[in-house]
């Protein structure tokens, strides 16, 4: 399904979008309890609610779902990145940041499980300990993770990441694809270290993304959360400015 682009004055997902979105992963929790209540261990059957819960915001219950599946099955651990996200949108960063650490044991060429593992590290210890515990990489990976790498890591400024995509000369239609990576990434790094305001416009734009909208990938359902929550905190942030006293 193709969705038309959002203008900049409008919210970056349709409310229509959202109720489909919403009704969609509310019905795979309801399926997949039902599945769990026949075999309470299924473990296709927890991944698939542990998934839809997270969608739905509700991450200690996707909590719960991915370390039953890890339970179930303890092989399951050292690929189980899912279980990081959920840890980090609970403030739970050391356990994130060893989620991503032992995943790097099963995959060493996906820098975006890095970019996740420096995002823990640095809400837990800060920029420092962040950089110092960026995995290493030395195999090549899909654009533009490279130059959001590169972009943690200290070596290259924001603006770099986009004056490379426009270099690279993709065709429309996977540009947009690489955009959404670089919008989420570039947002979530400004956020970290300049503050909410700077990181706004990167993160609405990858939620607005017409490649994830589109597709409802796993880290899109991501952007749009990771959006929801960083636009509802900067509002609190600016109310508390105006009523500093309640």
């Amino acid at each position: 399904m193709a969705f038309a682009p959002v203008a900049q004055s409008q919210e970056p997902i349709p409310k229509y979008e959202l109720k489909m979105f919403q009704a969609r992963y509310a019905a795979q929790e309801k399926a997949a309890s039902a599945r769990l209540r026949e075999n309470p261990d299924d473990l296709s059957a927890y991944s698939a609610r542990g998934d839809a819960r997270l969608f739905l915001g509700n991450f200690q219950g996707s909590r719960e779902d991915y370390e039953k599946m890890i339970q179930l099955n303890p092989k399951l651990d050292v690929s189980h990145w899912r279980l990081g996200i959920a840890y980090f949108y609970l403030k739970e960063y050391d356990k994130a940041a060893r989620q991503f650490k032992v995943y790097h044991n099963y995959d060493q060429v996906d820098r975006e499980n890095g970019i996740w593992r420096f995002m823990s590290q640095y809400k837990a210890s800060g920029l420092k300990s962040a950089r110092k515990g960026l995995l290493k990489y030395e195999k090549d990976d899909r654009p533009p993770y490279p130059w959001l790498y590169e972009m943690f890591a200290g070596k290259i400024k924001p603006g770099q990441v986009f004056s490379e995509i426009e270099a690279a000369g993709f065709d429309d239609r996977y540009r947009t694809r690489v955009l959404f990576h670089a919008w989420l990434y570039v947002g979530i790094y400004l956020e970290l270290t300049e503050g909410t305001q700077k990181a706004l416009p990167y993160l609405r734009k990858a939620a607005a993304n017409e490649y994830g909208r589109a597709t409802g990938t796993y880290m899109w359902q991501v952007a749009r959360i990771h959006y929801r929550l960083s636009s509802e905190g900067a509002q609190a942030e600016e109310k508390g400015k105006v009523n500093p006293g309640k």
